[in-house]
């Protein structure tokens, strides 16, 4: 897994304990845990809570899901699956992303 730097670039200065965290622990510690489960699934899992709480890092952690490997069908089939559950404006949003991003 390629080295996380986001929190250092975007809230280095403004909140370095909280950049470090998000760099080390989160990306870092647990999303390095390959051998426990793949980059590929931690990404669908984190997309569908992203797409549930309707929040603007949904978009960063779709581009993120296709670079580990989900597929736009997959993608596709998450939206549809979770639009009963988490409420059609927030998959109609979600869709909206899924086109941006895998097409």
């Amino acid at each position: 897994m390629k080295k996380q730097t986001a929190g250092r670039n975007n809230l280095g200065d403004f909140a370095p304990k909280f950049a470090e965290l998000n760099d080390d622990v989160l990306f870092g510690e647990v999303w390095s845990r390959e051998d426990k489960m793949s980059l590929h699934d931690r990404s669908l899992i984190t997309v569908s809570s992203l797409l549930t709480q309707g929040v603007p890092q949904l978009k960063a952690h779709m581009k993120i899901a296709r670079d580990n490997g989900v597929s736009k069908e997959e993608m596709i089939e998450l939206i549809t699956q979770l639009s009963f559950y988490a409420g059609w404006p927030k998959t109609w949003s979600a869709f909206d992303l899924a086109k941006e991003i895998y097409e």
